[in-house]
C-alpha cells in the first residue's frame, strides 16, 4: 500500500494503536459528559462523583505494571486484544448500575483493564518500531488522539445525553454506545496488530532485520552504561523523580478533563449540544499543537524546555479560569489550559526509554504511569470536595495550577533525555538506509 517504510509504519502501527488510544480515551472520560444528567439521575453528590471518577486511577496503579510486564513477554498484541473486549464489557455495564457502590466498583475495574494500555505502547512498542530520534513525532503523533477523541466525543456526548434510544437515558446510551468499538478493535487487533518488526508480512526481509537492529543497537548503548533489573529501574532515583513529576502535572491535568465541562456549563449556561460542540474547540486548537510541538522537539532534540514551557503557559490559563465570568473569554482561557497541559505528553514519554529498555522500561514507565495517576483521583475528588465546601471552583483550580507549575519547574532539573553512546550517529545512518 505505501512504499515508503515510515509510511507503513505509521499505517501498521501507529494507526491502530491511534485508534485505541480514542477509544480508552473516551471511555475514561466520558463519564465527565454523563455527569452532566447521570449525577442528578443517579442522585450523585459532587464528592460521590469525583471519587467514582477518579477510583479508576486505583485500577491503574495495581495492575500498570503487571500487565504491561506480560505485554513484554508474551507479545502486546494478544494481551492489548483481551483488555479492550473486557473493558468494552465493563463500560457497557456501567449504563445500568443502580448505586454509587456498584459506580466505584466499574471504574475501579475500567481503570485495571486500561491499566496497562499506555504503558505498552510507550515502553513496549515503540522502541521496537521508531529509534530515539523519530520517538517524540511518533508518540506525540500517537497521543493526539487523546485530543481528536476530544473533537469527537464532546459533540457525540452533547447530543446523546439529549437523546433517548431503546428507552434508556442519554447516558445510559452513550456509556453502551462508547463500549462497542472497544470490543470491535480488540478483535481487529489479532489481525492488524504485529508484535515486532519481526511477525510483520508487510516488511521485506531487508526491512525486518534493519528495524530489529536498529532496536537490538538501542538496547545494546543503554545496558553498555547500565543494565537495569525491573527492581532496580522502580526504584531507580531519576524514575521515581519521573513519576513525582508526572503525578503533580496529571492533578492538574485530570481535574481539568474531569471537571471542565461542569465548571465552563457553570459559568455559560450553555446547552448540553452546545457544550459538546464548542469543547471541540480546545480540543481541536490542541490536537494541532501537539503534533506540531512533537516534531519541533524530534527535529532539535530538545526535551525539557519543550515539557515545561506548555505546563507554564496552562498553569496560568487554569489559575485565571475561574475568576473569569464572561463565558467566550473563559473558553479562551480553556483552550489554553487544554494546549498546555496536554501537548508536552508525547515528549514525555518518549523519555524513560532514552534510558532504560526491555522489561525494565516497561515495568518502571508503568510503575511511573501508576503512580502519577493516583493524581487522577486526587484532581477530581478535591476538586469536588472544594466546590462542595467553598460553592466554587476557584480554590480547587488554583491548586491545580500549582501543582502543574511546579511540575514545569522540575523538568527544567532533568537531563535532556538524548540517546546514549554513538546511537544517534547509527539512528542517522539507519535513516539513510529507509529513505533510499
Amino acid at each position: 500500500m505505501f512504499k515508503s517504510l515510515q509510511a507503513r509504519k505509521y499505517f501498521y502501527v501507529i494507526l491502530p494503536l491511534f485508534i485505541g488510544s480514542i477509544i480508552s480515551y473516551l471511555d475514561r472520560v466520558n463519564v465527565a459528559f454523563a455527569a452532566l444528567s447521570m449525577n442528578q439521575d443517579m442522585g450523585f453528590s459532587a464528592e460521590e462523583y469525583g471519587m467514582g471518577a477518579g477510583i479508576l486511577f486505583f485500577g491503574y496503579m495495581l495492575f500498570g505494571v503487571p500487565g504491561t510486564l506480560i505485554a513484554e513477554r508474551r507479545g502486546p498484541r494478544s494481551w492489548l486484544a483481551v483488555i479492550l473486549v473486557v473493558w468494552g464489557v465493563v463500560l457497557a455495564f456501567m449504563a445500568f448500575m443502580q448505586n454509587a457502590t456498584q459506580f466505584y466498583i466499574l471504574r475501579f475495574l475500567l481503570g485495571a483493564l486500561e491499566a496497562s494500555f499506555f504503558p505498552v505502547v510507550y515502553a513496549v512498542i515503540m522502541p521496537r518500531w521508531f529509534n530515539t530520534k523519530e520517538r517524540p513525532a511518533a508518540m506525540s503523533l500517537f497521543l493526539s488522539s487523546m485530543l481528536l477523541s476530544g473533537v469527537i466525543g464532546a459533540p457525540l456526548a452533547g447530543w446523546l445525553l439529549d437523546v433517548s434510544i431503546w428507552g434508556l437515558k442519554g447516558w445510559q446510551t452513550l456509556f453502551i454506545l462508547e463500549a462497542i468499538p472497544a470490543v470491535v478493535l480488540g478483535i481487529a487487533y489479532l489481525y492488524w496488530l504485529p508484535n515486532s518488526p519481526k511477525d510483520a508480512v508487510w516488511l521485506s526481509s531487508e526491512e525486518k532485520e534493519l528495524l530489529t537492529q536498529e532496536y537490538e543497537q538501542e538496547v545494546a548503548a543503554k545496558n553498555s552504561v547500565r543494565k537495569f533489573t525491573i527492581w532496580e529501574s522502580c526504584k531507580n532515583k531519576k524514575v521515581l523523580k519521573l513519576a513525582g513529576i508526572y503525578f503533580l502535572w496529571m492533578t492538574g491535568f485530570w481535574g481539568f478533563n474531569f471537571w471542565m465541562p461542569t465548571a465552563l456549563k457553570a459559568v455559560s449556561g450553555w446547552s448540553n449540544t452546545q457544550m459538546g460542540w464548542l469543547i471541540a474547540i480546545p480540543m481541536t486548537i490542541a490536537f494541532f499543537g501537539f503534533n506540531l510541538w512533537g516534531m519541533s522537539s524530534s527535529k532539535s532534540g530538545e526535551k525539557r524546555w519543550h515539557m515545561a514551557l506548555p505546563l507554564f503557559l496552562g498553569a496560568i490559563a487554569m489559575g485565571a479560569g475561574p475568576f473569569v465570568t464572561n463565558p467566550w473569554m473563559s473558553l479562551v482561557l480553556v483552550s489554553l489550559s487544554a494546549l498546555g497541559l496536554y501537548v508536552g505528553l508525547g515528549i514525555w514519554w518518549s523519555y524513560p526509554t532514552t534510558f532504560l529498555s526491555g522489561s525494565a522500561a516497561a515495568a518502571a514507565t508503568s510503575l511511573i504511569n501508576s503512580i502519577g495517576l493516583i493524581s487522577g483521583w486526587v484532581g477530581p475528588y478535591v476538586t469536588g470536595y472544594m466546590k462542595n465546601a467553598t460553592g466554587s471552583f476557584q480554590g480547587a483550580y488554583i491548586g491545580m495550577a500549582i501543582s502543574v507549575a511546579i511540575a514545569g519547574l522540575f523538568i527544567l532539573t532533568l537531563d535532556n533525555g538524548v540517546a546514549t553512546g554513538n546511537t544517534e550517529k547509527k539512528h542517522d545512518a539507519m535513516q539513510d538506509v529507509k529513505n533510499a
